[in-house]
């Protein structure tokens, strides 16, 4: 596995098409919510394995945090360590920009996941597009 920062339009569409498959037709989430106006804020991530796509996630300033957003793996691929691939290359990334303090709203059923990777969980429950959500926090 290897994750890429997106550095051209056709690795970006590859990340898009990533996130339209698991939120957007996986998790019925509305493509206007899902493609947002921070796009061109943020720094984008490609998962590749054997040089296919196929996990993406994305970074952006947020006041004094790197927000993690939008982590992604196609369903046939989340296995082998591949969402902790995308995070640890996101979080170098925050380190080398000079970030501290990491921020991103888990799913709850993602939480777990966050935890193995010393995120701590620091709001009570809200909706994101009809999903249950919760914020967390790392120190990095």
């Amino acid at each position: 596995m290897n994750v890429k920062a997106v550095t051209n339009p056709d690795q970006l569409e590859e990340a898009f098409a990533i996130r339209k498959t698991v939120f957007v037709e996986e998790q019925q989430v509305p493509m206007e919510e899902e493609i947002d106006e921070y796009e061109n804020d943020c720094t984008h991530f490609v998962l590749y394995e054997e040089g296919k796509p196929i996990g993406a996630g994305r970074f952006r300033e947020l006041d004094d945090y790197g927000k993690v957003e939008r982590i992604c793996v196609l369903k046939e691929n989340r296995h082998g360590g591949s969402g902790k691939a995308i995070m640890e290359a996101i979080e170098n990334f925050a380190v080398k920009e000079g970030f501290k303090k990491l921020k991103l709203n888990a799913q709850t059923q993602a939480i777990p996941f966050y935890e193995k990777l010393g995120y701590q969980a620091v709001s009570d429950e809200f909706l994101d597009a009809g999903i249950p959500h919760r914020t967390m926090i790392k120190t990095v």
